[in-house]
């Protein structure tokens, strides 16, 4: 059984996260979670010597400093009362092993058929969503999901792990791949035409096949723009890529100038100061919408800025290590190049339970590691 958690605890803990998305299965998503974090503590604590090796291997060391810069931030200015901060810090730490000895112990399987389960498993959503709530184009769509920019999520990242595998499509694989393209336009989020963009680049380049690409995009966007509807790109054209976003960049910002130099708090990610915002806009300014200005306002800008240079630095060298290659690698920077695009209106990287910001952090750690091994192993 432990064997098995440090292989695949990964796994369970990105699958749980679409548990959570769920309405219906937002209660069990929940214990499993809390579950997950109590078995692995344990399994942490009977075997240090292992777990030390694990989370001390230099791959993973970025994990581990920002885990030290979160007990450094809370000893300074929390409290040991201050029981949600001590989740977050926990739950962090814990989300950081369970990402690092999954890597460490079970690599090939990350490599390869991990893809596959999350095409397979997302693909599975998106049939039950069709089948429960049909009415694609009736409004922004969501399915089963909380929302549709979760739906998005899932479903544009999902589009990507599949077209940009070398391995040779099947008909299934293609109707997949059409059934992920549907449900991500139909959910109207315009953040998802960027990754779709994105995963041309990286598949194709700048190339023949790109240009053709554009111009039959071109043609549909007229068509679908056209028909009164409420796709992404009906969204995109009517209100651009920020128009709904900009006051709460500004209330997220004018909260951050109150506490510049070292923020609200470990419990405060994704925060704004609702006193901050006028009567007529409470319940319609919820959150930052914005990663980097979440990430600020929680940490300050000293300690927010040291985890945003980690993170800017890991990214750089994972594109240094993609130097062409074809494989999994380019998956995993992906989802890392799509993760820092789409934190600009979307609040990822700073959470510990949604699938995106999962799957970011996992790529960095994955990546490093592959590096690792490229350059020490033969």
């Amino acid at each position: 059984m432990i064997k098995w958690l440090l292989k695949y605890g990964a796994v369970v803990f990105l699958f749980n996260s679409i548990l959570l998305s769920i309405e219906s299965t937002y209660v069990i998503g929940n214990q499993i979670f809390l579950a997950l974090m109590g078995i692995f503590l344990f399994v942490l604590l009977i075997n240090p010597k292992q777990i030390k090796t694990v989370l001390f291997h230099k791959a993973f060391l970025f994990l581990l400093i920002i885990n030290l810069l979160n007990l450094l931030y809370f000893f300074l200015f929390h409290s040991i009362s201050d029981y949600e901060a001590i989740k977050y810090i926990m739950a962090r730490g814990i989300q950081f092993s369970i990402i690092s000895t999954s890597i460490y112990f079970n690599y090939e399987y990350y490599k390869d058929r991990f893809f596959h389960h999350i095409v397979y498993l997302i693909f599975g959503i998106v049939v039950v969503s069709f089948f429960l709530d049909p009415f694609l184009f009736s409004g922004r769509y969501s399915g089963i999901i909380w929302n549709p920019n979760m739906l998005a999520g899932f479903t544009v990242t999902t589009f990507a792990i599949l077209f940009l595998n070398n391995e040779k499509r099947t008909n299934l694989d293609y109707f997949i791949l059409f059934s992920l393209l549907l449900s991500t336009l139909a959910s109207g989020s315009r953040g998802v035409l960027v990754a779709i963009v994105l995963v041309l680049l990286l598949k194709y380049g700048f190339s023949l096949r790109n240009i053709i690409y554009g111009v039959f995009s071109l043609v549909i966007t007229v068509i679908i723009l056209s028909i009164n509807l409420d796709t992404s790109l009906n969204r995109f054209a009517e209100q651009s890529l920020f128009n709904d976003r900009t006051l709460q960049y500004q209330y997220a910002y004018e909260t951050l100038m109150n506490k510049p130099l070292f923020g609200y708090g470990l419990d405060k990610y994704a925060y704004i100061d609702i006193s901050l915002v006028p009567t007529y806009l409470k319940g319609l300014i919820m959150g930052a919408h914005n990663g980097y200005l979440a990430l600020l306002t929680q940490y300050g800008i000293l300690f927010g800025g040291i985890v945003l240079g980690i993170i800017f630095r890991k990214s750089l060298q994972a594109y240094s290590f993609l130097n062409n290659k074809k494989g999994f690698e380019r998956v995993y920077f992906f989802i890392i190049i799509y993760t820092l695009i789409a934190s600009i209106f979307e609040t990822y990287i700073t959470g510990i339970n949604e699938f995106n910001t999962i799957l970011f952090w996992f790529s960095l750690a994955i990546l490093s590691y592959s590096k690792f091994k490229e350059e020490y192993e033969v």
